[in-house]
């Protein structure tokens, strides 16, 4: 069935991280804060959020910025693998370099990974059910973040990988019905100060 009414899906990684990942830092807590302040006028139908600690706390931060919004968690909005590509659909000068990044994958990742990235797809995109426009967060980590995206812009499954996001960054994805998919923001840092920006993102990309 297709939607009638526009999804527009807010997408923010989880804040930064303690280096044992059981939760998030001082920083990581004030990134959440902040994101969940810059997003307080939004009309949001639903957050959701993956079971790990740095996203359930993450999501929490955000909500209690927010009026009244339902708060779920899912292991479809959860750190996984989305897909494992062969070399032969990988560009020939990066094949080594990515497949050696996914060479820690175990089987049953490799296996639940995609079927949770095709769940994903399903619920988090498309036009909406309904006359009035819907508005979701979806508070999750890189890889699931780097997947989405790459869906809305129709590149190839592999180009999920080399996609990065900084911590509580926000992409907003929009989703009309009869048009394509459009990327009206991304890894947005606006509301975050200099000293939380970039963390979470490769040292060699900070601009």
């Amino acid at each position: 069935m297709t939607g009638t009414a526009t999804r527009y899906l807010y997408l923010a990684r989880h804040g930064e991280a303690s280096p044992d990942e059981s939760g998030l830092t001082e920083s990581g807590r004030r990134q959440a804060t902040l994101l969940g302040e810059r997003l307080s006028a939004v009309p949001f139908a639903a957050v959701h959020h993956g079971p790990l600690p740095r996203a359930e706390q993450t999501a929490r931060l955000i909500a209690d910025r927010l009026k009244d919004v339902p708060v779920h968690v899912s292991d479809i909005a959860g750190d996984y693998v989305p897909h494992v590509p062969g070399r032969d659909e990988l560009p020939a000068e990066s094949a080594d370099l990515y497949l050696r990044f996914l060479e820690g994958a175990t089987a049953e990742e490799r296996e639940q990974g995609p079927v949770l990235a095709r769940q994903a797809l399903d619920l988090f995109t498309g036009p909406a059910d309904g006359e009035e426009d819907r508005h979701e967060l979806v508070v999750t980590h890189n890889f699931l973040l780097a997947w989405l995206v790459r869906d809305a812009m129709y590149a190839p499954k592999w180009r999920w990988l080399g996609l990065n996001h900084a911590n509580a960054a926000l992409t907003v994805i929009r989703y009309a019905p009869g048009r394509a998919p459009s990327v009206l923001v991304s890894n947005d840092m606006r509301h975050l100060p200099a000293e939380l920006r970039w963390t979470g993102f490769p040292d060699d990309q900070h601009i």
